[in-house]
């Protein structure tokens, strides 16, 4: 993903696709300088599993996103902090819809409660902020202990047997999203290179702000997105909170820490 933005140029800059297989205009409208979602109803619902990051950790880095990219941009989408997380998997999605009835959908949600109730508390430090080529300012965390991300992936596969076959993220990937950028700078035009070097310049200033900040994720969100990705775009939706039984690091979870060693390779690599 770091190599994305100079390998692939600013995609976003000529409205192109998003990761999801979505026209930027599928999902925005740009207007008088205002940024507005375009909600459209997810038939069937998507169900998404998250690892939520509560506000104690969410609302400074937002903080420091929007102060370092808002004089910049008026044409960009600050995600909501409320809602920060780490998408995990899907019980189903938008490019290949799996249909559920309510019981199976509240069978689902035991399942999932099964899994978070095997899960430790994951302590996650973040390595750093990139800007891929559609636009996206993402944070990659590195994993410190806890549950390993990878196993989590694999107890909700094993939970949800009926879920898309080809999910949406890799596997070993732990990122959020934290704005996406949808146009020009509001500085006078520049020539390509200058402008990509621009952007650069930005997220390494982000990065001197937040780079090494750590938090603690200790609850699994089930989520029914009534709207085509409600969670990104403030549509609605209904969550079905699942913090994890064991909430400490101590003995209880020592059979669930997480070697990090293999995954920041991993993430070193995707990131």
């Amino acid at each position: 993903m770091e190599r994305d933005l100079d390998e692939r140029g600013a995609a976003f800059l000529k409205h192109g696709e998003t990761s999801q297989s979505l026209l930027l205009s599928d999902i925005f409208i740009l207007k008088d300088g205002s940024v507005t979602p375009v909600l459209k109803a997810a038939n069937p619902p998507v169900r998404a599993n998250v690892l939520y990051l509560s506000p104690e950790y969410s609302v400074p880095i937002s903080d420091n996103v929007k102060s370092t990219f808002s004089s910049y941009f008026d044409k960009v989408w600050f995600q909501n902090s409320s809602v920060y997380h780490s998408s995990m998997f899907h019980a189903s999605h938008h490019i290949e819809p799996v249909p559920a009835t309510e019981d199976e959908i509240e069978a689902e949600v035991n399942a999932v409660k099964a899994v978070a109730d095997t899960l430790c508390p994951l302590k996650i430090v973040l390595d750093r902020v990139v800007l891929t080529s559609t636009g996206v300012l993402l944070g990659c965390w590195q994993v410190i202990s806890g549950t390993d991300p990878l196993t989590i992936r694999a107890k909700l596969k094993t939970a949800l047997p009926h879920a898309p076959k080809k999910q949406l993220y890799d596997d070993a990937i732990l990122h959020t999203s934290f704005a996406r950028l949808l146009g020009h700078p509001k500085s006078p035009p520049m020539e390509p290179s200058d402008e990509l070097r621009f952007f650069h310049e930005l997220v390494a200033r982000l990065n001197d702000k937040i780079r090494g900040f750590e938090a603690v994720v200790s609850e699994l969100w089930y989520v029914e997105e009534y709207d085509v990705l409600a969670l990104a775009l403030d549509g609605r939706m209904k969550v079905s909170r699942l913090v994890y039984t064991t909430l400490d690091f101590g003995m209880l979870c020592d059979h669930h820490l997480y070697k990090a060693s293999a995954f920041q390779l991993l993430s070193r690599v995707l990131c």
